[in-house]
């Protein structure tokens, strides 16, 4: 299981909430717009060691509200024996977990039923990331994770070319699959320079739509810094 490391106490992956984060390595699709394209594309990755991060997560404990992992995709780690093990532990341990995943992942949460008791937050990608509809989108995962998990809300990165064309469109064909999820908008920007062309235009959207708008803070105040 590879990792680009993680980050014992980040204040920008939850909103209004303490997280220990965690990076996995790799990923099944490949978007023009992505922050971390090396943590995808499995550049200075390391294989986990377990017992290091698990010593330095009971150290910082008390600040924590969520454990996250993130990527890259970190579901395609979901059946691995010392990551399952780790959710296993923190769930005994009353650790919140939350999942930033792109959704394309199915997960047996019969086999798995740790992942009952996680959050996710699915980053589902429309067709400004240039992949295929039938590889962003996967009805029968989408499905399980509404049904099985403890929570999960949408999460779509736009820009101001898809608002202006068929974000709206494309939202509610996938809203059509998960009715009841909440959903959140996020300007697509992997710089200071190019977040300022869209992040109006993405508010208005939810603003006229009903939507929750997600910022890219980490961007705002780190730049093209990744791991943070």
């Amino acid at each position: 299981m590879l990792t680009s490391g993680w980050k014992a106490v980040s204040m920008v992956d939850v909103h209004g909430k303490v997280t220990f984060t965690l990076w996995l390595c790799g990923c099944n699709l490949k978007c023009p717009f992505c922050h971390n394209w090396r943590i995808a594309e499995r550049r200075e990755c390391f294989e986990l060691p377990r017992d290091a991060m698990l010593e330095e997560l009971s150290s910082h404990s008390f600040l924590i509200d969520y454990f996250h992992v993130t990527g890259g995709e970190p579901l395609m780690y979901h059946t691995d024996k010392t990551f399952y093990e780790v959710v296993e532990w923190l769930i005994e341990e009353g650790v919140q977990i939350t999942f930033e995943t792109n959704g394309t992942i199915e997960i047996n949460f019969k086999l798995y039923p740790a992942y009952r008791s996680c959050i996710f937050a699915l980053s589902l990608k429309l067709t400004n990331s240039g992949e295929p509809s039938q590889k962003r989108i996967v009805p029968q995962a989408l499905k399980n994770l509404q049904s099985y998990s403890k929570e999960t809300f949408l999460k779509f990165t736009i820009d101001k070319k898809l608002v202006e064309t068929t974000a709206l469109s494309e939202i509610n064909e996938i809203r059509e699959i998960l009715p009841k999820l909440e959903v959140f908008c996020m300007p697509v920007g992997e710089s200071r320079d190019t977040i300022w062309k869209n992040d109006r235009a993405v508010f208005e959207f939810c603003m006229k739509h009903n939507f929750r708008y997600s910022d890219r803070l980490h961007i705002r105040v780190f730049d093209t810094t990744q791991g943070v």
